[in-house]
């Protein structure tokens, strides 16, 4: 299952440069992680410094 991003997002942005497979994106005023592309990989969790993003 892909992760998410909640509404804690804070739009840094390092969840982005951290996905291996470029599956986050910025809409409005935060960031979304497409699930047909997310490999469940986890590394934007560990990078996110607001713990925003949740499997």
């Amino acid at each position: 299952m892909a992760h998410t991003i909640t509404d804690e997002c804070i739009n840094c942005a390092a969840c982005e440069d951290s996905c291996p497979v470029n599956a986050i994106s910025e809409q409005g005023d935060k960031r979304v992680i497409a699930a047909d592309t997310c490999i469940d990989c986890g590394a934007c969790v560990d990078t996110c410094p607001v713990n925003a993003i949740h499997a």
